[in-house]
């Protein structure tokens, strides 16, 4: 899948093959490649003899939705559910979310009016059509009272797995199409307004800078930190040689004693890199605009994969739109890891006095399971909520032979400033004392 350019329409006579590449290209991302690839094989293998089904998929993918199309079954299940990959799903939300929405919970879909197999109605057969489906955004969830486990308190910047991103295409909401301006000729960018209504997090002055961006090569950082003003919500890092300043930070001039020719090779290719976008009161988005992809760390992303934070490096393709960072999810993050880590040292002091509490006390923390852990969150781990890294050209974790970032020839990490202020008020109003050793 190296190359992503869209191919001629298949139709339903055509190879499994051919149509599973042409319906790969226009997947959301959210989902790893290989399960992508596994759903979308195991759905055409079922339609293969039903040619209208199959064409009425076809139609509806590829034009993404812009055409009405017919309901697209496949069997129910006795539980309901349809395994893909080892994992187990609803199967209209599976491919609602490979097609249209990659952050979709499985309570917020609705079957439009006219879809006669929708999952609801309980007939045999199961519509997976995305487009007979409506998303209906549930509530905001209170996730105050909830402690993390221990997993959330260990992170760690080397990934275990990659996943990976396509093009993204038109995004539907309310039956209406919405594009924003090409920026290629066939690749349209998803509109997203419901940040638009909600209240800052924070009454805090926006900072001077919304972001900065330190370029480095191995575990050397080359050149000077790079600021983006507020006022430059778009920034674009790219590995050309004109002057940086304002909404751009050019690579290619920076010069480094140190530099091999493994690095210099993997610079040349970095081409019109990336875009950065800061959205609402901090949301960033990532345009991939080299010829080649880019690799992510985003607890975000981890998230919407269903993944540990710090648990996977996110593959970025060419011409890919994709949201990196959500603030308010980075805001949430920090005020439970925090108030898990106070709760945590408080009761690891009272163990210590020989008054150890059970485990329904503190937080809901049971000391002998998490307690050392959660007390061994610092401010350093609140810290790497805030901060997106990504490498060019080369990735790196345990599909790759590089384990760190600071093994790939070229990356950047971007500091975003108005989660650190956010940190800020956190810390002052739930302090964390780094954990002192137990005598």
């Amino acid at each position: 899948m190296d190359n992503m350019s869209i191919t001629s329409t298949p139709t339903s006579n055509d190879a499994c093959l051919s149509i599973v590449h042409s319906l790969m290209c226009h997947r959301q991302g959210g989902e790893s490649e290989t399960f992508a690839k596994r759903a979308i094989e195991s759905l055409v293998k079922k339609l293969k003899e039903k040619k209208d089904e199959l064409d009425s998929l076809i139609t509806a993918i590829t034009t993404n939705g812009a055409h009405p199309s017919k309901c697209v079954t496949i069997q129910r299940t006795l539980d309901g559910r349809l395994q893909v990959a080892g994992r187990k799903g609803f199967p209209h939300v599976i491919y609602a979310r490979l097609w249209r929405w990659p952050d979709l919970h499985k309570n917020e879909l609705k079957h439009v009016k006219y879809c006669q197999y929708a999952f609801d109605l309980k007939c045999d057969s199961v519509c997976v059509n995305p487009y007979h489906y409506e998303r209906v955004v549930s509530p905001g969830i209170d996730l105050s009272g909830l402690t993390l486990q221990s997993s959330d308190s260990t992170t760690t910047w080397t990934g275990s797995r990659t996943a990976a991103y396509t093009p993204t295409m038109p995004h539907h909401q309310n039956g209406h199409l919405q594009h924003h301006p090409p920026m290629h000729p066939g690749h349209y960018w998803p509109v997203h307004n419901e940040l638009a209504f909600q209240p800052p997090i924070s009454n805090h002055p926006a900072p001077e800078y919304w972001c900065s961006i330190a370029y480095f090569e191995m575990d050397v950082q080359v050149g000077e930190t790079f600021k983006v003003p507020s006022s430059c919500p778009i920034v674009t890092v790219d590995g050309y040689v004109d002057p940086s300043g304002g909404d751009r930070f050019c690579l290619g001039q920076l010069s480094n004693v140190h530099r091999t020719e493994a690095i210099e090779r993997a610079r040349l290719h970095i081409g019109k890199g990336v875009q950065l976008e800061c959205k609402g009161e901090g949301d960033v988005w990532v345009r991939c605009l080299s010829d080649h992809a880019v690799f992510v760390q985003s607890y975000y992303l981890d998230r919407e994969a269903g993944r540990a934070p710090g648990d996977a490096v996110h593959k970025i393709y060419p011409s890919a739109y994709i949201k990196v960072f959500d603030l308010r999810q980075c805001h949430r993050q920090m005020q439970q890891q925090a108030a898990t880590a106070q709760a945590a040292a408080a009761a690891q002091a009272a163990a210590v006095a020989g008054n150890i509490p059970g485990p329904g006390s503190v937080g809901g923390i049971a000391p002998a399971i998490s307690l050392s852990a959660a007390a061994g969150i610092g401010v350093d781990d609140l810290r790497r909520l805030c901060i997106l890294r990504m490498s060019f050209v080369k990735g790196w974790g345990p599909d790759y032979p590089r384990q760190s970032i600071k093994e790939t020839p070229c990356w950047i990490e971007i500091h975003l400033h108005r989660a650190l202020q956010l940190l800020d008020e956190v810390l002052h109003t739930m302090p964390i004392a780094d954990p002192q050793p137990l005598d």
